[in-house]
């Protein structure tokens, strides 16, 4: 499409708005039914998270949305410190995915886990027993591959409490941890899917 199209391409995202992004053809039809009149089917995402959003000016250049690239990543390519901007609870949001609700399974969502309560499925994320693990190597790369899908996977189960394990907040973790903490975030009042 990008190369027949021959000018850049903008989209918005295919999945209804606060639900769980989609990484593959499937979940897209699943979050949007009939709306999805035609979808091209490129296969499974390879990164799983949203891009990574910057905001960059003369003064600097601030983390908006952290996401597929590492910020240690880009700091270390512009030789630069990001700054990391305050999204939670801001009036209007200045990127996409700053919504403090977002992201979110059917499931409520218990953050930092080191195991399951009566009742929780839980997903895990290194060397723990869960029903779902996110890494059990602890590879935050195959992690945030595998984030959505996961959540998709937990939706499908019908997972109604979802525990899920601690992940380091550096590199890719930062990404997975901010989608983490927006699907436990409460949920609007009167929200339907």
């Amino acid at each position: 499409v990008l190369a027949a199209a021959r000018c850049p391409v903008a989209a918005p995202s295919a999945n209804p708005s606060g639900a769980v992004s989609p990484t593959s053809a499937a979940h897209v039809i699943a979050g949007l039914g009939p709306r999805a009149e035609t979808l091209l089917d490129g296969g499974r995402c390879a990164v799983g998270v949203e891009s990574t959003i910057l905001a960059v000016s003369a003064e600097g250049a601030e983390l908006l949305r952290a996401g597929g690239i590492a910020a240690e990543t880009i700091e270390q390519k512009l030789g630069i410190s990001l700054t990391f901007g305050k999204t939670a609870g801001q009036a209007r949001p200045t990127a996409p995915g700053q919504l403090a609700s977002h992201y979110a399974p059917v499931g409520q969502v218990r953050l930092n886990a080191t195991e399951a309560l009566p009742g929780e499925t839980m997903l895990g994320f290194g060397p723990v027993t869960a029903a779902l693990n996110l890494s059990p190597k602890a590879d935050l790369a195959e992690a945030a591959a595998n984030l959505f899908a996961m959540l998709h996977q937990l939706d499908a189960m019908g997972a109604t409490h979802i525990a899920v394990s601690p992940i380091p907040n550096i590199g890719l973790g930062r990404a997975i941890n901010d989608r983490l903490n927006r699907a436990a975030a409460p949920r609007p009042v009167n929200k339907t899917r």
